[in-house]
């Protein structure tokens, strides 16, 4: 809250000693009974808030220094008790106001792509998504690796811009998940909620509006491992924040509008015992039970997905070797390089990335020769596709391009993007 400056109350020696300029102050804390000041959640929106107000000085507690200092334009001041809040006003250019850090660099902690063995499709395709920022449905047998490849997929992702650090730190900041003592986040989130996880959990909502998991992955990744335990109820509220990158949430004190702009990771099994058609092992499970097992997951939410693909089971003998395939760091050279040519070919739109691509812009920026056309017409036939997946194929297909650094797409690209979409038809055969 802002200072007050009516202080005729008091008495006249104290009055005197009352800071006379107090309009470009902002303070935020709890004020414990002994005096001490303590932290509280979302002080970066509320610096934020703060300078649009036209405040240049915020004194906040120590613990949220290094949160508030991320707001440039305005001066921090952390302070321990109140007899130091009190100086700080009385003098504040004998106080030092605070200088945050640089950010660690976290991507070498990540899990790296080079501990994996095999999969060289499944690999193709986790570029592809982060480089595109695409949904991807991966389906195959126990022990594949699914949840190894996700884990491994924050290790290739781009680098946030300054915008979206921001974005992703303020909702942190309020559900009072930023870390202690850190400023913006640097690592793009990466949310995997358990399939046991409510509505509200998922989407947000409560007594009190709080954000759910999907506003958490906001220019992240939300991993659903085990996809069909979800509820079906859960995973069709996923449908309308997919397309829009928003949810609104209504209660009767009001509605809230929270942005959820991410990347969909789900992985499943092909049917409820895991093993249909693994080489292995033998499925026990009965024909019904494994239609039943892929209803779960509607056609609607299916043409949500951009990247639908299988995952092998890895051959033994391979486990012996050595992995050798290129490691996270070299990934993401690519997929950064991907990404900045498509935040400077949609500068002006506002679109960071090729997955939030519209319809009309698909047309402008995905354009096809005509036999290329003929090839997609003649696929989206053959497979059964939707309109809906006709357009996801072009997104995906502008990726690829964007990672070759062609300017307009080849026929190879089109039919790679095509190819990841071909399972999508087995899924939806039972």
């Amino acid at each position: 809250m802002a200072i007050q400056s009516n202080y005729s109350g008091l008495p006249e020696a104290f009055r005197r000693r009352v800071p006379e300029q107090t309009d470009d102050w902002c303070i935020v804390g709890e004020l414990a009974l002994d005096g001490t000041v303590r932290g509280v959640r979302g002080i970066l929106p509320q610096a934020v808030a703060a300078r649009e107000a036209g405040r240049r000085r915020i004194m906040v507690s120590m613990e949220n220094a290094a949160e508030a200092a991320v707001v440039e334009g305005v001066r921090v001041y952390p302070v321990a008790n109140l007899q130091e809040a009190w100086q700080t006003l009385l003098e504040p250019e004998m106080c030092v106001s605070y200088t945050p850090a640089p950010a660690p660099d976290c991507i070498g902690e990540l899990p790296d792509f080079d501990e994996v063995k095999g999969q060289p499709y499944a690999r193709r395709a986790m570029e592809i998504a982060a480089a595109g920022g695409h949904n991807l449905l991966m389906s195959g047998s126990p022990g594949s690796g699914k949840s190894m490849l996700a884990a491994r997929l924050p290790g290739i992702l781009p680098p946030m811009t300054h915008e979206e650090a921001l974005e992703v730190s303020k909702i942190h900041s309020v559900c009072g998940m930023l870390p202690m003592g850190r400023g913006l986040l640097t690592r793009r989130p990466f949310r995997s909620p358990h399939h046991t996880i409510s509505d509200v959990g998922l989407m947000g909502g409560g007594s009190s509006i709080t954000p759910g998991e999907i506003t958490l992955a906001h220019h992240g990744v939300l991993f659903l491992d085990e996809f069909p335990e979800f509820s079906r109820r859960t995973l069709e509220t996923l449908r309308q924040p997919l397309e829009s990158g928003r949810i609104t949430i209504s209660r009767a004190s009001g509605s809230v509008e929270f942005p959820c702009q991410f990347m969909l990771v789900a992985a499943m099994n092909p049917c409820p015992c895991g093993y249909l058609g693994d080489r292995r092992h033998s499925c026990r499970c009965k024909p019904a039970d494994i239609a039943r097992y892929r209803k779960k997951i509607s056609g609607p939410l299916l043409d949500r997905f951009d990247i639908v693909i299988e995952v092998p089971p890895v051959d033994p003998a391979g486990l012996l070797h050595k992995p050798d395939g290129e490691n996270s760091a070299t990934i993401r050279q690519r997929v950064t390089a991907a990404r900045a040519v498509q935040q400077e070919r949609y500068a002006t739109t506002g679109v960071s990335c090729n997955a939030r691509l519209s319809g009309k812009m698909i047309r402008r920026y995905c354009p096809l020769t005509d036999a290329q056309q003929k090839l997609l017409l003649a696929a989206v036939e053959q497979f059964g596709l939707s309109a809906r997946a006709f357009d996801r194929i072009l997104r995906v297909t502008r990726t690829i391009a964007d990672l070759a650094g062609r300017e307009n797409a080849e026929d190879g690209d089109l039919l790679e993007a095509i190819q990841f979409r071909q399972f999508e038809a087995q899924l939806r055969s039972l």
